[in-house]
């Protein structure tokens, strides 16, 4: 996927979550099913997502490839991270819960300045992957916690994924039951 479509891809991903939050109550922002996230988590996941991909990006290229190396196979395309994505959360679930249990739940009065902090780290990376060469994307990996090293072409394209699954989360947990 071309540096292009991955920055539309990431805008619409993140288009689409602002439009459905748009239209849920504010009260659900510290509510959720039991036993799983608030929006307010949901969406400080994404930032907290956002943001360590953005700081890494920060880093000089010589770092990157010093601290993880290089990538030494083919180039995944987006439906094939999205499927090892998925087959991942299967496989690990225990240890994707255990990654993200001690997650804060957000309070109502942090809800704007999270939503402008994901604006902003989204916006951020959409700039950055016009900016790094094709060469770079496709040869420097950096480590995702359940995937493994990814070169930063596909953690960014998994980036897309990742909001999308949440926003997919949110609306079908939200829209099973009532939490006003």
């Amino acid at each position: 996927m071309e540096k292009e479509a991955i920055a539309d891809l990431l805008e619409e991903k993140h288009r689409e979550l602002f439009e459905w939050l748009k239209k849920e109550p504010i009260d659900n922002w510290e509510k959720g099913p039991e036993g799983k996230w608030t929006v307010g988590q949901q969406i400080l996941h994404l930032v907290n997502s956002l943001q360590m991909l953005n700081n890494a990006l920060s880093y000089p290229r010589f770092f990157l490839k010093y601290k993880f190396g290089l990538c030494n196979r083919e180039p995944r395309d987006y439906k094939t991270i999205v499927n090892k994505y998925q087959q991942k959360l299967v496989d690990h679930k225990d240890k994707a819960k255990k990654y993200n249990q001690k997650l804060k739940k957000p309070l109502q009065k942090d809800r704007e300045r999270l939503l402008t902090k994901l604006q902003i780290q989204s916006k951020k990376l959409q700039y950055k992957i016009k900016k790094i060469s094709d060469i770079n994307l496709d040869s420097l990996v950096i480590p995702h916690p359940l995937m493994g090293k990814m070169t930063i072409r596909e953690i960014i394209m998994w980036t897309a994924h990742h909001t999308e699954h949440h926003t997919t989360i949110l609306k079908k947990k939200y829209n099973e039951e009532s939490y006003c």
